[in-house]
Order: structure tokens, then sequence, then C-alpha cells
């Protein structure tokens, strides 16, 4: 039994509300259960000193927890860099890379940050499923405004946690389940249900490759969800 009474293979209610920030290129707020992310999209016309003079785009992110975001309140001093932090914005970067042709957005740079408001449990793949709502909708705007003339997205993302609470296979871990389950992977898919990315660890104990199946299939169901609310919400 699941403390949220959900089935394994369940996810919490998932909501996108879009156009959240008046001053973004795009934006939304994105809630799994009770872990809220604000996503927003800033189109800049330049590109890391690397790209430069090379006709091609680029797409980055940045991660960040809000103080009071979780039970206790987040240090935010700037002079100690936060490697979690760090290998989350990575990850979300990486992730919507992958559906992007870079090379059609000219010399120009997309950059996706992601703020959790509020925490609780699979904030990383809440951030890569708002994230690629927020670019798709500055996407949507430079096209209409002519900046850029062909639709460099190549397809959709979206990303949903997996794990062993129990002994059980689950999708979606909430911060109870989460912060007590043997295994705990974070899933990242396209709309082909191929894998970009799998993080996965066994915190107390280990996986089987059947176990490990059996979280692919939980995690492709969820994204079948998932994708449908983001195709609804880019409109």
């Amino acid at each position: 039994m699941r403390p949220s009474n959900r089935a394994p293979d369940q996810l919490r209610e998932v909501t996108i509300e879009t156009n959240v920030n008046a001053y973004a290129e795009g934006s939304c707020l994105v809630k799994f259960g009770n872990t809220h992310v604000l996503c927003t999209a800033t189109v800049e016309d330049k590109v890391p000193p690397f790209l430069r003079n090379k006709g091609t785009g680029w797409i980055t992110a940045e991660y960040n927890m809000l103080a009071r975001s979780t039970h206790t309140r987040n240090s935010r001093d700037p002079m100690k860099p936060n490697g979690r932090n760090i290998e989350i914005q990575r990850l979300i970067g990486r992730s919507l890379r992958s559906v992007i042709d870079v090379k059609k957005l000219g010399e120009r740079q997309i950059i996706i940050d992601c703020d959790v408001i509020q925490a609780d449990g699979g904030t990383r793949c809440a951030s890569i499923t708002g994230g690629y709502v927020a670019l798709a909708i500055a996407v949507k705007k430079i096209l209409g405004q002519n900046i850029i003339r062909v639709n460099p997205l190549i397809g959709a993302v979206c990303a949903v946690s997996c794990g062993i609470f129990n002994g059980n296979v689950i999708a979606d871990l909430d911060y109870l389940e989460d912060s007590k389950c043997e295994v705990d992977c974070n899933f990242v898919l396209n709309e082909k249900f191929d894998l970009i990315e799998i993080q996965g660890t066994a915190e107390n104990g280990s996986m089987s490759f059947a176990q490990v199946e059996k979280m692919y299939q939980f995690a492709k169901k969820a994204a079948e969800e998932i994708f449908e609310i983001q195709k609804k919400a880019i409109g």
C-alpha cells in the first residue's frame, strides 16, 4: 500500500498552466501533486563562446529550489556551489537538446529556468516536463515573429520517476516514498518512448532486470498521459 493510496502505476495529478510569466518568451507552472515548478524560457541573440561563428544555436538550463520549497529552509549561499543543482540542470539541458535541431535556431540561445516553488519528490522530472512546454511556447513565439523560419523542434520529451518501495515497483514517487524507497530511478523519454536518459540508484538493496523492465513499462504508461497534458498546454 502506498502512503497516497495510489495504484502502483498511478501518477499524481499532473497539471500545466501556461503563460504565467509576463516577460519570458515561454513559461508554465507545472504541478506533479504537491511538487510545483515554475519554468521559463528566455531567447537570447547570442550563444556561448564555444559556439560563436558556427551558425548553430544552443539550449541550456538552470535549476534552483526556493528557500522554503522544502520542509526546512534551504540555505542560498552564493559562495557555495550546489552540486545537486548543477547535476540536475545539466540533465534538463541534455533532455531538452535531444528534441531540438539547434542548427535551425541560428546563433541564438534559449535558456530554460526551472525554479522549484514547492518540493514533494520528482522535482527534476517535473522540471524536464515543464521545461519542454516552456521551450515549445518560446519556439512558437519566435516562429510567429519570423525570427526563425523553420520549426527546430523534432519531438517532445518528458520525465517520470519510478522506484521500488516496500518491495513493490511504483511510479511517480512523492517525498514519503522517495525518502524511504529501496530503489530510485528517473526515466526521460521521447514521444517514441525511446529512452533519452535513465538515472537509477539502489538506495537499499538492489534491483533486478525484471524490475527495471517493469519500471520502464510504468514510465511509458505515465509518459503517454504526460505527453497529452503537454500537448493541451502548448495548444
